[in-house]
Formats: structure tokens, sequence, C-alpha cells
């Protein structure tokens, strides 16, 4: 009789010492995110003190620091926030949909639609401004990963992930070809095209961050609501579908979702590497297979790690600065390589 009972204890236990482990993470992301934050107001050519920061936000007086804070790091400390966020989440999304651990923005041949939303509005509508042609970007993402699960569902094995890696690869190309192709023709869309395929936070306004937090706000809500089934897609269709799970639904929301958050960031920010492939291994390593919580814990860890990239590309070689999507490159190569050496993924 007390073996019979021990059993269930002891299942009770190690789920309620998971829950507090995957609490304590998050509290722990939660905790670094705020101390990025702090430090991308602080950090720069011209180092603040706390105080002075805190001033400069909750009551300006003009001087130079105010002017530092709030007109050049508020910036792109809101914009590194939006879409650190975006792609950490995207990156989840995608690496669950096809199930590909090294699936990224390329893999549905998203980046390839912004940038050739980007080029559209710089070649053809004469758009100079990134304020302007964001929304060319979005707009040619969110087109290009429509295309690519239409595409996909009329094939024969339907929107699997082999046939959306297959069809978005085979995008990818297609777009690329094209854009390098009006590039190549017109030397003023190039000048104004390379600097936002850098990929980086300075440069862009407050007003870039407002613009795609609509589009942030909706993937997010998508990817909570298809959290679980993506649980159930992890076990393979047939039994994710034996579960209950509409998978159809579920490929569709997450999809979307992929595609708003991705398309909004790539398009704000350029395509910047390694923030949606690096930081959800980093997340599952660190509180398993759950994608409720892989998802938070990828929210505050995204942001986190390209506002430190950013501060890192401020602080190389002042007043220099090396764009945050290089820092991102350089950083997260060799942090991949240790998570898929080391990391253990702990399912749910």
């Amino acid at each position: 009789m007390t073996t019979l009972l021990s059993r269930p204890v002891e299942a009770g236990n190690r789920t309620g010492t998971r829950s507090g482990r995957r609490i304590a993470v998050t509290v722990a992301a939660a905790l670094v995110l705020l101390l990025t934050v702090l430090a991308s107001f602080a950090l720069g050519s011209r180092q603040l003190p706390v105080d002075q920061v805190w001033h400069a936000l909750v009551s300006p007086d003009g001087g130079e620091a105010s002017t530092i804070v709030r007109e050049l790091r508020l910036p792109r400390t809101a914009l590194g926030l939006v879409v650190g966020v975006a792609l950490a989440v995207a990156g989840v999304l995608l690496q669950a949909l096809t199930r590909n651990p090294l699936a990224e923005p390329r893999i549905l041949g998203i980046s390839a639609g912004a940038s050739f939303g980007v080029v559209l509005a710089i070649s053809v509508f004469g758009v100079s401004t990134l304020a302007g042609y964001v929304w060319f970007g979005i707009g040619g993402a969110f087109l290009a990963g429509l295309l690519v699960f239409a595409v996909a569902a009329r094939t024969r094995e339907g929107a699997s992930p082999v046939t959306l890696a297959l069809v978005g690869a085979a995008l990818d190309a297609s777009l690329g070809s094209v854009v390098y192709a009006l590039l190549s023709t017109d030397v003023q869309t190039f000048e104004s095209y390379r600097f936002w395929v850098v990929g980086g936070l300075t440069g862009r306004d407050v007003s870039v961050a407002v613009q795609v937090l609509p589009f942030l706000l909706a993937g997010l809500v998508l990817a909570a609501l298809v959290a679980r089934g993506l649980d159930a897609l992890a076990l393979g269709d047939d039994v994710a579908r034996g579960l209950g799970n509409r998978i159809g639904l579920v490929r569709l929301g997450g999809g979307v979702a992929a595609v708003l958050l991705t398309g909004a960031a790539v398009a704000a920010a350029g395509p910047i590497a390694f923030v949606g492939l690096a930081v959800p291994h980093l997340a599952r390593a660190l509180v398993g297979a759950d994608h409720r919580w892989t998802l938070a814990v990828s929210a505050l860890l995204g942001p986190a790690l390209l506002l430190g990239a950013d501060i890192v590309g401020r602080l190389v070689d002042p007043p220099s600065e090396v764009p945050a999507g290089i820092i991102t490159a350089l950083i997260g190569a060799p942090l991949l390589a240790i998570l898929v050496r080391r990391a253990k993924v702990v399912t749910a």
C-alpha cells in the first residue's frame, strides 16, 4: 500500500519541482531583460549613471543627458524590445511547425519577401525613408508566407514540415534572384538597401517601433492560442489528431503568427541573424519543450540578446558603431554550437 501511494506523490513532487524551476527561470530571464534595458539606456560612447537615465526618462530637462537618452537611446531600445520578442517567438513557431531545429525566417521565404518589398518600395515607388518602406517589407513578408502555405497545401502531402521547407527554400531563391537583379541595375536603390540589409537598431525612429507593434501583438496572441497544439504536433500528426487537435488550424495559426512576427521584425530592423535560431534552443534547454513556457522565456531572452548585441556594437570602437546584426551573428554562431553540443532539452 505504501509503495502504491508513493508513486503519485513522487510524480506530484516532480511536477511541482519542474514548475518551480520554470517559474524561477522566467523570473531570472525577466531580470536579465530589465538589466539589459537599463544598460541600453546607460552605455554607449557617452556613459550615463542610472540616476541621470531615470531623470531623463521621467522629467527631461533638455540637457545633454536627456537628449542622449530620449532622442538616441530610447528609440533603439524600444525597437530592440519589439524586434527581439518578434524574432525569438517566431523562431519557436517556425522550429515547431517545420520540426526543424535549425529553422529561421528564411525557411519560409519570409526574409526574401521582406527584402523584395523593401527593394520594390525604393526602386519603383521612390520611398526613401525607413518609416515608409517598412510597410512594404511587412506586406512582402506576409504575402511570401501566405504563398508558401498556399502552394504547400496544394501538394500531395499538404502543408507538412518537409513541404513547407522545400517551398520556402524555392521561394527564397526566386525572390532573392529578383532582388539582386533590381539592385544591380539601380545604384540608388542599392545604397538605401545596403543600410537596411545589414540589420540593426541605429538610425531608426521610435515611430518604426510603433508601426510594427500591432503586428507583434497579433502574432503573440496567435502564438499563445496555438501553444498547446504545437506540443501535440511534436508527437506527430497521427498522435496529434488522436488527441483531438485540428492540426490544420494549428499550422495555419502558427504560420500566420510566424509570418506576422518575422515580417514586422525583418522589415523594421533588417534580417538580423541568429536571434530566432539560438534563443529557442536556449529556452528549451532551460524550461523544457512545453511551448507555453518556451514561448514565454524566449520572449524575454530574445530582446535581451538583441539589446545586448546592440550595446556591444556601441562599445567596440566608440564613437563608431558595429550594427547589431553583425554582433548577433558573431555571438549566435558559437552560442548555437555550444547549445547543440551540450544542452539537454527536457521534455515537457
